[in-house]
């Protein structure tokens, strides 16, 4: 092997030795290997905290947390450790045939419902795929959040702390294979197909227990539009307008008995360049209509509208605030306990149901986002909140405040 003069040199006086040279030499390609795969590798994620209040809950205090609203990952009284996320990721270069990955582990209570397992999930796990078919298909192909929704399920990426009722009648991951495809600055099509999702509760995948017939999957597309430079004031309005049918595993009175998701969303700037402002309408229908002897049930179904608006008042404070409708009338079997996912959930077939929040963000410490945030609910009809000295609901409005602080890195 041949050695520059400035290592035989180190090699007179003992500094080092040929040998150990020699391999280093020999290793030098394979670190090098080693460094360029990692170069472009990022590591992020967030750790997700808060303190919440909910005035009137001591009343009984062995029911404490038996009557809350029925939206996606509420909070009773107390301090919790929402989840602890973290993403590596290797983007596609601007190859014709890039390649990619991202990985994507939360831990906590909130992970429930995501991707694979419970405490411990792996939440996103997919391949990024490039074909050079006019303008370039990108695909994933693995374990992906869903197409449809104005809310995220990174919570850092959302206006508010607590989810809406929107979000909590949304499929939120799937596992299978997503196309997507721009055809112009103004309009970008996906399309996917995935195992069949159930449609109780939000982010539940049948990553572990698919059934073995082909044709029970869940197909899903959207189209979404982008407001052009020319638009004035509206340069950046988004528009998306997505669907998802899913089979379903079942029969009469079955637990999954299959469902399609309708979404449309709007984001929309304003000529105030500190005040934006988005809508979203869903609608649930759950493919239940079956009848087993004299019992009949017809299809059941679920909808919701929900308006949102951020003011930027400074690069530090913003007020976001959200306020939904949800008509659950046509829930008549109890799928509302399969759908929503707080205690009272029962409480939401045939009925109504309002919401407001009021969220105050500080970005006080670098990183951090802290939020402030003010929750309403009503019910329209029965009283399914609290809990009173038999143990039982007692109102039917709920009043939440909260502490919200993430660290993001």
């Amino acid at each position: 092997m041949k050695f520059n003069k400035w290592t035989v040199a180190l090699a007179s006086i003992g500094v080092v030795s040929l040998a150990s040279a020699a391999r280093a030499d020999e290793a030098a390609p394979t670190m090098h290997q080693v460094q360029t795969a990692l170069s472009s590798t990022t590591l992020s994620g967030y750790v997700d905290t808060a303190a919440t209040w909910r005035p009137g809950t001591d009343t009984n205090p062995q029911s404490a947390g038996t009557y809350m609203p029925g939206y996606a990952y509420a909070k009773d009284d107390g301090f919790s450790l929402n989840s602890v996320d973290l993403a590596i990721d290797h983007p596609e270069d601007e190859s014709p045939w890039a390649a990619g990955y991202h990985v994507e582990l939360m831990m906590g209570p909130d992970s429930a419902g995501y991707g694979f397992g419970t405490a411990a999930t792996i939440r996103q796990a997919y391949l990024t795929l490039r074909t050079p078919v006019g303008n370039g298909i990108d695909w994933k192909v693995g374990v992906w959040d869903t197409i449809v929704g104005y809310e995220s399920n990174s919570d850092p990426l959302n206006p508010n702390y607590t989810r809406s009722y929107g979000y909590t009648i949304e499929p939120t991951t799937h596992i299978g294979i997503l196309a997507t495809y721009k055809i112009n600055d103004i309009v970008t099509v996906q399309a996917g197909i995935a195992d069949d999702s159930n449609v109780a509760g939000p982010g539940v995948v049948n990553g572990t227990a698919t059934s073995g017939v082909e044709s029970q999957k869940a197909y899903m597309g959207d189209v979404q539009f982008t407001a052009p430079d020319s638009a004035g004031f509206m340069k950046g309005a988004t528009l998306t307008v997505a669907v998802i049918d899913q089979a379903g595993h079942g029969g009469a009175g079955s637990a999954d008995p299959g469902s399609t998701s309708f979404y449309a969303g709007a984001t929309i700037p304003t000529p105030m360049s500190a005040l934006k402002v988005g809508a979203c309408f869903d609608y649930l229908d759950i493919h239940d209509d079956y009848t087993v002897g004299a019992v009949h049930n017809n299809n059941d179904s679920v909808w919701n509208i929900a308006l949102y608006s951020t003011i930027q008042a400074t690069d530090k404070l913003s007020f976001n605030l959200r306020a939904e409708y949800l008509d659950a009338m046509a829930l008549g079997d109890g799928d509302g306990a399969a759908i929503f996912a707080g205690n009272s959930a029962a409480g939401y077939d045939r009925n109504t149901a309002e919401e407001f929040t009021a969220t105050m963000q500080y970005n006080l410490w670098a990183n951090v986002i802290s939020r402030v945030e003010f929750r309403w609910d009503h019910l329209e009809h029965f009283k399914d909140f609290g809990a009173n000295s038999a143990g039982g609901p007692f109102r039917n409005n709920d009043f939440l405040l909260a502490l919200n602080l993430i660290y993001q890195f």
